[in-house]
């Protein structure tokens, strides 16, 4: 074909001539290339012309335009590639082809629909913002509470909580008590609420440690605080700014630390209350009333104490339940996951979820201290092989069964969430995949399903015994069994289970080889997509029989050498991760889980992914050429190391560090602590006026500053529901406890019965609901306005109401409580509304910007993925530890993608002015991304057994097909990097984008042509022959299946994309041309 163009990398025109079409396209054309040249806008130009010169045609010159030839007759081939992209094909300087193709037309309401699918499980609930579904889900929940603390172990976890609290608040009752630690003895109680018995031995020892150096902390920083104020008469004259200075800047201290390091959470709460406490309770400019120090510090300690006692004493437990009861859910998970099942995709991320909790069931048990029958170093072995098992599961197309020898069954059936390609084709040439439908094709797919269903059927239930028996054997070491199940006629001898599945795995493998050896079934397979499937099924259930024979394996190793008794395991989990962590309970109580675990994810993800990017990269040598000497290789990339390890420059070094920490300064946890040293100091400034320091004292109005320093989280923002939730607990908190007092005057006996009634409920809000800060300030609301009204010089509780105020009147009980709870209300109200407005955590933004990361990462492991699996040279075949460190990768990916859902679901608590948010195009994304993501994975463990034709060498095929396979994934890097921009930058995406199901199709096809081209046919004369070459099919089919589900999925993501960030439109401003 002849091709005209004015540059070697410029646009080329495909005419045709033979017909009447080939006639009005000369025209077209001609027309063209006459309104171009008479302009003198098309010229002969040199190669140093840029190629966005070219592309928009800039420069002019006076040279002589480009004369136009008779166009050539032209093949059907290239008919149809004109017809389909306007005959242009854009070459870039040889970096890639891409290919565009006019947009499609996007039915957006089956776009809908199938999104709609992928909405996550908190979505099928009633929405939490809903009044119509309000007092219904309320009550609704209270009966369940009830049921749940009346029939599970919540009623015990509660009994411990409440028990703590309420022995130091009977304590307080006490009048000796009063009398002997003074105005805050009710610290007693605060300190019993904060750190609640209702945890792990473990985790309240590690409590008590911390919140006790808190307390000491917060009391030594505020001690000199108050000695400066006081040191001298000028001192004294500004005391009030001297003591506001230095809580502003240990607040910011603490807030900045409380941010950066997650296990410092209860050190630093109690810190900032102690120094709230010091700097703002009787404080005055003259004299420091030293013993207040120990009026505060040795409640606490009493508070801990107790605490201490309670749960250790009280139905103690040191880690081995919260073991057994996570164990016991993912195995549950995992028999769920073994096919059949009736929802796949709910299966998935289920199995997803328990790949996650398997790293924290262990995480938590090495993080404090533990008794218990299993090692932590057995736990640690014992997640590696679940990981693997739930690995293999994830691989399986759980949708597909081979009871019946049907052909329509085997390759219909498909998930609705990850739909089967037709033979590694897009709707793009249907009839270029049509299977093979000869007379004994039937008879073939007959042969293979028969042979294979009943091995298969046998090997699925004896993995399901063998996990039944591993789960069985697990309660029975832990001791929990009784409780948490599986029921006693399930064995747990986990010798006869492993004989058991060897005997299936033998019997299957046995039965495959005869399948897989037969000639009939040699020269079929490769022409039998639906033979290819039935393989593609039963080959991974066989992987992960390998996997659940290893984990049985293991755990009878772990079941022989069990101890007849409990053992002490000291922490085991390296300090420098332990810092980022913290127990369950702790996690729970600080409230923002999903949050917090969703940006210590992302940022786990994105330190490995620096550590691919960093890599130094060296092009490949070409025809025996070396890399060193070819004339265009890179310049080496710059690695993580290069900027840390230079041990010739120490000056590069250090001003590196200093760097760097100026660098992180600029980050959330910087702003967050300038943001609650604001809220903080704020709120205390009328305690440092004279004009307010009088009702400050009476009123303790200290405690706003308290309750403001315990709303602000570092990754929660406020919304209407918080706002709502802990002004009502407030509020309520107060008001009971008025009520309490008034009911006898400040009866003891009737005051207690009153804190039983409340408290019991509201200390569950706190320590086992979903909503723990609201349960957390009505506690503390009723604890300090109860028992701060019968806080009195000689326990007359008439005697405040008999002391004058300003000579005007005098304050009631009623008043008192009214000023106390509006300060407490006030206090919760402000850092809502602060932590709202002032560089708020808004979820819908940061699950915009998460889902732009998690695609660009996907790019990144996709270049790394074909990179080194699939396009390597000789004699760099992937190592084990390779193959590892991929699936590290992997799973901490597969975090993300749950972490990611767990953000959407918290959309739904925040209100939007402009309009309701629609969670159907983030939803689709995140599905979009993770089915990637999963055939990424299906990509890199077929290419352990298979490996692409015609890679590397000197062969003329591999540099034949070098280009269509840079083309390929260049594109799809190039989508990739533009989706995961315009998500980032919250930009338009551009209309026409590089279409990755042309490249690889292009790509396929020339790899058929050129395997028909070399192919030798060869002799089959053994059964393992026959066997490798149809094993080497199967692989093949899955690689390729997979490669194009990539692509598949890329334009689902360009298409969600372009929902949710919009597209551009066209603008042809350039091509106004100036007379």
């Amino acid at each position: 074909m002849d091709t005209h163009r004015g540059d070697s990398s410029g646009a080329t025109y495909n005419v045709d001539n033979n017909a009447s079409g080939e006639h009005r396209m000369n025209r077209i054309i001609s027309r063209s290339f006459h309104r171009r040249n008479s302009r003198g806008r098309i010229h002969a130009r040199s190669n140093s012309v840029t190629s966005l010169d070219r592309v928009f045609d800039t420069h002019g010159s006076d040279e002589p335009s480009i004369p136009i030839a008779t166009a050539p007759s032209l093949t059907a081939e290239e008919k149809n590639f004109i017809e389909t992209t306007h005959g242009i094909l854009e070459r870039r300087d040889g970096f890639f082809d891409a290919v565009f193709l006019p947009p499609e037309d996007v039915d957006h309401l089956a776009l809908k629909k199938q999104a709609e699918k992928t909405l996550p499980l908190a979505y099928s609930k009633k929405h939490p913002l809903s009044l119509t579904h309000f007092f219904p889900r309320q009550f609704h929940e209270a009966w369940g509470v009830i049921r749940r603390v009346a029939t599970t172990r919540s009623g015990i976890k509660l009994t411990k909580s409440f028990l703590g609290f309420f022995i130091a608040y009977i304590l307080c009752l006490v009048p000796a008590t009063r009398e002997r630690f003074g105005r805050y003895y009710y610290i007693m109680a605060i300190s019993a609420i904060l750190n609640h018995p209702g945890r792990t031995l473990g985790a309240q020892v590690d409590g008590t440690v911390l919140t006790v150096l808190g307390t000491l902390t917060g009391l030594g920083w505020g001690a000199v605080a108050l000695w400066v104020s006081t040191a001298t008469t000028t001192a004294q004259a500004t005391y009030g700014a001297i003591l506001g200075a230095f809580l502003f800047v240990f607040i910011f201290v603490i807030a900045c630390l409380r941010s950066y390091y997650i296990r410092t959470y209860q050190f630093v709460i109690c810190a900032g209350i102690a120094i709230s406490y010091t700097c703002l309770a009787e404080i005055s400019g003259t004299e420091v009333t030293w013993i207040k120090l120990l009026n505060y510090g040795i409640p606490w300690l009493i508070g801990q104490a107790i605490n201490l006692v309670i749960c250790s004493t009280v139905i103690p437990d040191a880690g081995s339940r919260p073991l057994a009861v996570g164990l016991n859910q993912i195995f549950n998970t995992m028999l769920d996951g073994i096919p059949p099942v009736r929802d796949s995709v709910r299966i998935r991320r289920r199995l997803v979820q328990a790949f996650v909790s398997m790293s924290q069931v262990h995480r938590d048990l090495t993080i404090d201290f533990s008794i218990t029958k299993l090692h932590p170093k057995d736990v640690l072995m014992l997640r590696n092989s679940v990981q693997a098992v739930i690995r293999t599961l994830l691989s399986l197309k759980t949708e597909i069964r081979l009871s019946k020898p049907s052909t329509g069954e085997v390759s219909d059936q498909h998930d609705s969430s990850h739909q089967e390609l037709a033979e590694f084709v897009i709707d793009m040439d249907k009839n270029a995949c049509v299977p093979c439908k000869t007379p004994g094709h039937r008879e073939i797919v007959d042969f293979v399903t028969n042979s294979l269903a009943t091995p298969t059927e046998d090997l699925l239930q004896s993995m399901k015994f063998a996990l039944r028996t591993c789960n069985a054997a697990l309660m029975d070491i832990c001791g929990h069994r009784r409780y948490l199940g599986p029921p006693y006629d399930v064995s747990s001898d986990l010798s006869s289970a492993l004989a058991n599945l060897r005997e299936h795995i033998t019997a299957f493998d046995s039965r495959q080889n005869q399948v897989l050896s037969s000639e009939r079934l040699l020269h079929t397979c490769a022409r039998s997509p639906d033979v290819l499937k039935i393989f593609a099924f039963s080959r991974p259930i066989h992987q992960a029989s390998t996997a659940i024979e290893a984990l049985v394996n293991q755990l009878d190793e772990v079941q022989q050498r069990q101890p007849k008794h409990f053992q002490f395991h000291l922490p085991g989990y390296p300090i420098r991760k332990a810092i980022h962590r913290t127990n369950p309970q702790v996690r729970h109580d600080r409230g923002g889980v999903t949050a917090g675990s969703y940006f210590r994810s992302l940022n786990d993800i994105a330190k490995m992914i620096e550590r691919i990017k960093s890599r130094e990269f060296r092009p490949v040598s070409r025809k025996g050429t070396s890399a060193d000497n070819y004339p265009l290789t890179s310049v080496e990339t710059m690695t993580a190391d290069d900027l840390t390890n230079d041990s010739n420059s120490r000056e590069t070094r250090l001003r590196h560090r200093i760097w760097a920490l100026l660098h992180r300064l600029q980050g959330f946890e910087t702003r967050f602590g300038l943001k609650t040293a604001l809220v903080t100091t704020l709120l205390a400034l009328p305690g440092y006026l004279s004009q307010s320091h009088a009702w400050w004292e009476r009123y303790e109005g200290w405690w706003s500053v308290v309750m403001g320093w315990l709303i602000l989280g570092p990754r929660t923002g406020g919304n209407v529901q918080d706002l709502f939730a802990r002004s009502f607990c407030a509020i309520l908190g107060s008001l009971w406890a008025g009520l309490a007092f008034a009911a006898s005057n400040g009866n003891p006996y009737i005051m207690a019965v009153f804190a039983a009634i409340f408290m019991l409920p509201m200390m569950y809000r706190y320590t086992q609901s979903t909503h723990p800060r609201s349960g957390l300030v009505g506690c503390i609301a009723f604890t300090v306005i109860s028992l701060s009204e019968i806080n009195l010089p000689n326990g007359n509780p008439r005697d405040e109401i008999q002391s004058p105020v300003n000579g005007v009147g005098q304050p009631t009980v009623a008043r008192v409580l009214v000023i106390r709870a509006a300060a407490m209300v006030f206090g919760v109200v402000v850092a809502i509304l602060i932590n709202w407005t002032l560089w708020p955590f808004v979820a819908r933004h940061d699950l915009r910007k998460g889902l732009a990361s998690m695609i660009f990462n996907c790019s990144i492991v996709y270049r790394s993925t074909i990179s080194r699996y699939v396009y390597y040279e000789e004699g760099n075949v992937p190592t084990k530890s390779d193959i590892e460190a991929s699936e590290i990768l992997e799973g901490r990916l597969r975090e993300g993608f749950v972490r990611l859902r767990q953000l959407l679901a918290l959309t739904r608590h925040e209100i939007r002015l402009r309009a309701p948010f629609d969670p159907l195009p983030y939803s689709a994304l995140i599905s979009a991304c993770e089915q990637f993501f999963d055939h990424l994975v299906t990509v890199r463990q077929s290419s352990v057994f298979y490996h692409p034709n015609f890679i590397g060498g000197k062969s003329e095929a591999a540099m034949e097909l070098l280009a269509y396979r840079r083309d390929e994934i260049a594109t799809v890097l190039t989508l990739l990097y533009t989706l995961s921009g315009a998500l980032r930058a919250n930009r338009p995406v551009p209309k026409y984008l590089p279409n990755a199901a042309v490249a690889r199709k292009r790509l396929l096809d020339r790899m058929l042509q050129l395997e028909r081209k070399h192919s030798v046919r060869e002799k089959y004369s053994t059964e393992e022959s026959r066997k490798a070459s149809t094993l080497g099919r199967i692989y093949s089919y899955s690689f390729n299946d997979s490669l194009t589900g990539c692509v598949e999925q890329v334009k689902q993501l360009e298409k969600y994309t372009k929902i949710v960030v919009g597209e551009q439109g066209i603008d042809c401003d350039y091509m106004v041309m100036n007379s």
